[in-house]
């Protein structure tokens, strides 16, 4: 991966949130990509052929759940010959039964991505489609509407499309933290240190993190990568060829191990957080058993429907991760990323023009609105109403550089490498350096 591609991805981002509010909303009929579609999809719905769509998704809590649910009723019941079947799958169930029907060569018609990576892999397996005929039919009319496409793109076409793009930040509860005598939220990595003792001194659990998922503790390692070493680090580790100047055992890999160390040895997390779900994560701090979590634009809706009462931290704040002293990183550079549709090989031109539904400005409010994620399609972030969301979507868009998520800019396989190596740190059964040379390893496997 080369800097020119995360140059371009964080102008695309940034773009597609500044021009949010100022955009006219598209029309949702699909585009005819080719004559020979057209020929398929144009036929009154009263004598087109049956047609059957696979979906699968994982957002298995509601809101997010029921608005999937209820907007391909909508569909099914505009059209009548198109029947949806839906599979939810939880995160990382997903990523299993997928890798397994990737392999058999049965893929869904549309599915749960989160871009680069992995996509590039399912690519090149020949196992997407390219759906860049039907983004730029009728003078670009859907292309228009959505930003930051090139993180669903492989070789300047198109194989997906997202619904959310977001950040990784640090949200809080407020009261917990005016408890512990808290004023302000840390600017700075010796601040954040600070904060977490004063709230272990007044009984409170610090951070929650579910690791015995492995990612969601990453974000914190990579967050101090990118807070030590700026936008170079893992852009000079993570090329390939010669335009590969660095080694993830540098300095700055190494370092960040040892301050996400400080956080294990100084019992900031939550009791059983090595064997904890992203799920249990949430629901500890949904529940006011620990102060922080490290999560994305998703998180709070997902520690609300985790949570015991189903509305979770009713004081709830959020804050960017702290800039590490004597780093060369900025505390509005953003690790982040999101939520897209990747659309398998052998769909149907219905399952495409239903994505083109779900991705429309009307259904992007609907997922602005209820707090599921910050929409891609121009002109829905007005329907942004949680405060916190919109500063979410303030960081992205004056961001000073956006870093997508180690585990997804990676091809799959080192994404698995790099999480199990950080999780040695959290377990304490490997040294920083031993963790970054396992991953230099595994990075020259591939």
């Amino acid at each position: 991966m080369t800097r020119k591609l995360y140059f371009l991805l964080s102008v695309v981002f940034i773009a597609a949130f500044v021009l949010s509010a100022c955009a006219k909303p598209a029309a949702t009929e699909a585009p005819v990509a080719t004559e020979a579609a057209a020929t398929e999809a144009v036929a009154t719905e009263a004598a087109a052929e049956p047609v059957t769509i696979t979906w699968w998704h994982i957002s298995t809590k509601d809101p997010a759940l029921s608005d999937w649910q209820k907007m391909a009723d909508d569909y099914m019941a505009a059209h009548p010959n198109v029947t949806i079947e839906i599979t939810v799958l939880e995160n990382e169930a997903f990523k299993t039964k997928l890798t397994t029907v990737m392999q058999s060569g049965e893929v869904p018609d549309i599915f749960q991505s989160w871009g680069q990576g992995g996509m590039i892999e399912q690519v090149n397996a020949g196992l997407l489609q390219d759906i860049t005929p039907y983004l730029d039919a009728n003078n670009g009319e859907w292309r228009n509407t959505l930003g930051a496409l090139d993180a669903f793109a492989v070789d300047g076409k198109n194989y997906g499309v997202p619904w959310d793009m977001g950040a990784v930040t640090f949200w809080y509860n407020k009261d917990l933290f005016a408890q512990a005598g808290i004023e302000t939220t840390p600017a700075t990595w010796t601040e954040f240190l600070a904060d977490c003792e004063k709230l272990k001194a007044a009984g409170i659990t610090p951070i929650s993190v579910g690791e015995g998922d492995k990612w969601p503790g990453m974000h914190i390692w990579a967050y101090l990568v990118s807070r030590i070493g700026g936008a170079e680090a893992f852009a000079a580790a993570a090329a390939s060829g010669d335009a590969r100047t660095g080694s993830f055992e540098d300095e700055a890999f190494v370092q960040a191990g040892y301050e996400l160390k400080k956080l294990v040895d100084g019992g900031y997390f939550q009791e059983g957080f090595l064997g904890a779900t992203h799920d249990q994560m949430q629901a500890a701090f949904g529940n006011g058993e620990a102060a922080m979590e490290l999560g994305g634009q998703w998180s709070p809706s997902v520690e609300a429907a985790n949570s015991a009462d189903l509305v979770g931290v009713k004081n709830l704040g959020m804050f960017t991760f702290p800039a590490v002293e004597g780093g060369k990183g900025l505390a509005t550079d953003i690790v982040g990323g999101g939520n897209g549709f990747a659309i398998g090989v052998n769909a149907e031109p219905e399952a495409i023009d239903f994505v083109k539904y779900l991705t429309s400005v009307d259904n992007q409010k609907v997922i602005a609105a209820s707090n599921t994620g910050i929409p891609v399609a121009k002109g829905a972030g007005e329907a942004l109403t949680d405060p916190n969301m919109v500063l979410v979507s303030e960081a992205v868009a004056n961001s000073t550089y956006y870093q997508l998520y180690f585990d997804q800019v990676l091809p799959s396989a080192m994404g698995g490498i790099i999480n199990d190596a950080v999780q040695k740190i959290f377990a304490g059964t490997a040294t920083p350096e031993e963790v970054c040379a396992e991953i230099e390893a595994g990075f020259l496997a591939q």
